[in-house]
């Protein structure tokens, strides 16, 4: 059963704006530039005092000018923000004589529209501003279709943007606004911080909802509800407070407290759904009851002044809990008879926040604002540089002395072995960084225990390597009999070359990749014999966690002092305070930052009226409370270092931490050692991988070319069979074609009579729907043989590295298993005949054009037309012997 709270979605609060009056900016202005600069600059900047004239006057109309959208005076306020910030920079605005002195801001609270506050200050301009452009995103917020799951996203934006103005209104302007001797509630801190949680919780709300229709689970409904109902519970404890606890009317009150309670009841059902699954009915009954108690609370202390929607909704979700919770008792009852816990023992629900406040930052950044930019007030620019030249050199100081404090506390706790002896003891064990990250490598990659499966693997790639070389050697020892059968039929009338002498060449191929097995048979057996051996060794990586092969710190058996446990919680406590004074040096340092970064005395620049230096003194004393507690972090950390150095020395002599200190480094050097053997195996069989992968490519393009070859000596078959039974039965007439066209399988042949009798006992035969045309077959020259290396690699604990097992040859080596290349052509070349399709190209060779076979150059002894399968490898494996 799902509750209702989803039709609470358009009940929230937008925020009004606040009002104001009519104010002369452009006249009293224009004359501060006239007296302080020149008429020319006052003419030069008319277009921005008429653009600032202009904003003001738009601003006044508010959001009474039924002509303006809500994004157009979205738009107006943020443009208007950032002018003011040029204003503020150059006109100072105050009673002083000398300054802007005849400009009197007025602004209405935005509740309490009878109170206002009046300052001759740009701060109360700039906070109203800001107060204003979070309202219109609120009222934005609350503008969207809320049945819609688009509408909702839109409205949660809209409520982000407004907690974002709202949050810079507080960081930013609200303090320095309040400081006037006139100001109005709705822009103090407090209120914006209220109105922040206020935006961010109708926000979250939003995001609820939409999960609700999007069908999430139980769970995280819950978590996002909960997280509402703690935004609410925030802005509810600032509306219960001064200065805001009398400033807000109660319905008001009412609705942030109602929808507290009601989004803490939500987050009770929903989690009370996941239970039930889980079938933990006694806490299921103790959340449901506890959802039910928050409800009826929050109607008890609630004002009057709640909506009657919101009402209902809280009604229509206590009675789905009673519900639930009727039906969970009974269950119990007659089924899990569990003892049902009180609430007070309940964990907090858990809070998955979704949402925050928008960074306006970005959007108010006046540093690239055009307005008066030729305006600059020469004294107020550079004693702010000589100002900001000191603070920097105060934060700078600082900054290192915080650095060397924490950098001393690294290194003599590391000289100390601290904290790792004290975790040591506690059984939280850890490698090194470096050896703990070559040992997850080796896990990654399947440790040890997963040779057996690629040792597998090479075995499964060199059979069927081996298979494809019988099979190739097959196809040409099938047609070199057919060839010797015709032979032996027709006699001298048989004229075409012996298969032999075509395929001597591809034969020897074949026994080099033969003679290559094998020797890559020899080099899996040492693989092999390499696993089989370190086992033990490598072992230990398969300790899971690895930790678990370390030694243990233990005290002496032989101790019987009884202040051993005193000795090590006095440590342990000692260090806790280290820590302490860590994350204290990191807040000072922060907090440096940001006093940095909020500290502008521009203003203040413009309006004193005495020495510079006695300003910057001052402004610069702010800083002092900050540097008398670095001092003060840093002496106490002194101290603290020298307590621990006495206290880590009595409890390495109570626990022979030298003894473990060596245990440890034993195992670690046993750990370094196994992977560097793992990793030598590993590259060995990935380089056996890779060798037979590029081989059996090899074989297979070898093998294309046998059966090639085949197909092309069955059609050159075909026919002679037809002229030699012409010329037994005397239809033989002489029509110019000469027997010799027979006598190597590439030369050229006339193409082949139309309808030819194909005899029946031939074989191997192609599709007669084919052309035929056969391949230019190259005679490959022998390849020289290739040296075996004969080193055997030494085991890990030797000084000198172990040389990979698959390498490429150097110089006088030659290569296991070679990629035919392109090659010159030889004597006997065949040529093919025109317009026959055989006489594509292959991976090894690339057709030529063919010079006369009695003119072929034939090419250089031992010479090496095959490319290495692994180009510029040097190991001692997959070496064919000499």
């Amino acid at each position: 059963m799902d509750s209702s709270s989803s039709t609470t979605a358009h009940i929230m609060l937008s925020i009004p704006e606040k009002k104001t009056v009519s104010v002369d900016l452009y006249r009293p202005l224009r004359n501060y530039i006239i007296y302080n600069y020149s008429e020319l600059e006052a003419q030069n900047l008319e277009d921005d005092l008429q653009t600032l004239k202009q904003y003001r006057s738009d601003i006044e109309r508010g959001a009474n000018d039924s002509s303006s959208s809500l994004p157009a005076r979205r738009d107006l306020l943020q443009n208007y923000y950032k002018a003011l910030c040029a204003v503020e920079s150059r006109f100072p605005i105050s009673p002083d004589q000398e300054h802007v002195n005849s400009v009197t801001f007025t602004w209405y609270d935005a509740f309490k529209t009878k109170n206002k506050a009046v300052q001759q200050n740009i701060h109360l301009e700039k906070a109203a501003v800001l107060f204003n452009l979070g309202a219109v995103h609120s009222q934005m917020g609350l503008g969207f279709d809320h049945s819609s799951v688009e509408g909702r996203k839109q409205g949660s934006h809209s409520f982000i943007a407004a907690a974002g103005a709202f949050a810079f209104l507080r960081d930013n302007v609200a303090m320095k606004a309040s400081l006037g001797s006139s100001t109005t509630v709705d822009v103090s801190v407090e209120c914006a911080g209220m109105l922040e949680r206020l935006m961010l919780a109708q926000a979250q709300e939003c995001v609820f909802e939409n999960s609700i229709a999007k069908g999430n689970t139980p769970g995280v409904c819950a978590k996002i509800s909960r997280q509402v109902g703690l935004f609410y519970e925030e802005a509810l404890a600032a509306l219960n407070v001064v200065p805001l606890n009398q400033h807000f009317d109660k319905a008001w009150l009412a609705h942030v407290q109602l929808k507290a309670a009601l989004f803490y009841a939500e987050a009770c059902y929903r989690y009370s759904l996941e239970l039930h699954d889980k079938e933990e009915i006694a806490e299921e009954i103790a959340r449901l009851r506890s959802g039910v108690n928050a409800l009826s609370e929050g109607r008890k202390k609630a004002p009057r002044g709640a909506p009657q929607q919101l009402l209902d909704a809280i009604n229509k979700l206590e009675a789905t809990l009673n519900l639930n919770l009727e039906r969970a008792m009974k269950e119990n009852d007659r089924v899990y008879l569990m003892r049902v816990p009180p609430a007070s023992s309940l964990p907090p629900l858990a809070a998955f926040t979704l949402v925050k406040p928008m960074q306006m930052n970005y959007i108010l950044d006046a540093s690239k604002e055009k307005m008066f930019a030729s305006l600059v007030p020469d004294n107020s620019a550079k004693a702010l540089s000589r100002y900001t030249e000191m603070l920097d050199d105060v934060i700078r100081t600082q900054a290192e002395k915080l650095q060397q404090g924490s950098e001393l506390a690294r290194v003599r706790l590391r000289e100390m072995d601290l904290p790792d002896s004290i975790l040591a003891l506690e059984g939280n064990l850890s490698l090194p960084v470096a050896l703990k990250e070559d040992v997850e490598a080796v896990e990654i990659c399947g440790g040890p225990a997963g040779l057996d499966a690629e040792l597998q693997q090479l075995r499964d790639l060199k059979r069927v390597n081996q298979q494809l070389l019988v099979q190739t050697e097959e196809l040409l020892q099938k047609e070199a009999v057919e060839d010797t059968q015709f032979r032996t039929q027709f006699g001298s009338r048989w004229t075409r070359p012996q298969s032999t002498t075509l395929t001597k060449n591809l034969q020897d191929r074949l026994n080099r990749f033969a003679a290559n097995l094998k020797q890559a048979a020899e080099s899996d057996a040492r693989i092999e014999r390499s696993v089989k051996d370190h086992a033990a060794l490598m072992s230990i990586l398969d300790s899971r966690p690895i930790e678990s092969a370390l030694p243990t710190l233990a005290r002496s058996i032989l101790s019987l002092d009884a202040t051993e446990d005193a000795i090590v919680g006095a440590l342990k406590q000692s260090l806790r305070q280290l820590e302490t004074l860590g994350a204290q040096r990191a807040g000072l340092e922060d907090m440096l930052k940001e006093m940095k970064r909020k500290d502008d005395i521009l203003p203040k620049l413009m309006t004193f009226t005495g020495s510079h230096e006695d300003l910057f003194r001052k402004e610069i004393a702010k800083y002092d409370h900050i540097c008398e507690e670095i001092s003060q972090n840093i002496e106490a950390q002194e101290q603290l270092l020298l307590q621990i150095q006495a206290q880590n020395d009595e409890f390495a002599s109570i626990f022979n931490l030298e003894d473990y200190k060596a245990s440890c480094e034993r195992i670690y050097q046993q750990i370094e050692a196994a992977i560097l053997k793992y990793q030598e195996i590993k590259e060995n069989i990935n380089e056996g991988l890779k060798f037979y992968g590029t081989l059996q490519e090899a074989i297979t393009n070898v093998k294309q070319q046998c059966s090639d070859f085949v197909m092309t000596r069955n059609v050159q078959c075909r026919e002679m069979i037809e002229d030699v039974q012409r010329q037994i039965s005397g239809l033989s007439f002489q029509d110019g074609k000469s027997s010799s066209g027979y006598t190597s399988v590439g030369q050229g042949h006339q193409p082949p009579r139309s309808n030819p009798q194909v005899p029946t006992e031939t074989g191997n035969i192609p599709n007669s729907s084919r052309p035929h045309q056969a391949p230019s077959y190259q005679s490959l020259p022998q390849q020289p043989a290739i040296s075996e290396y004969g080193q055997t690699s030494p085991p890990y604990s030797s000084p000198q590295p172990p040389a990979p097992p698959y390498h490429f040859p150097g110089q006088g080596q030659s290569y296991p298993y070679q990629q035919p290349q392109p090659h010159p052509h030889p004597q006997h070349q065949p040529q093919p005949p025109p317009n026959h399709e055989y006489s594509r190209s292959f991976p090894y060779q690339q057709p030529q054009p063919h010079p006369h076979p009695q003119h072929q150059p034939q090419p250089p002894p031992n010479h090496e037309y095959s490319r290495p399968a692994y180009p510029g490898w040097r190991g001692p494996y997959y070496n064919v012997p000499p």
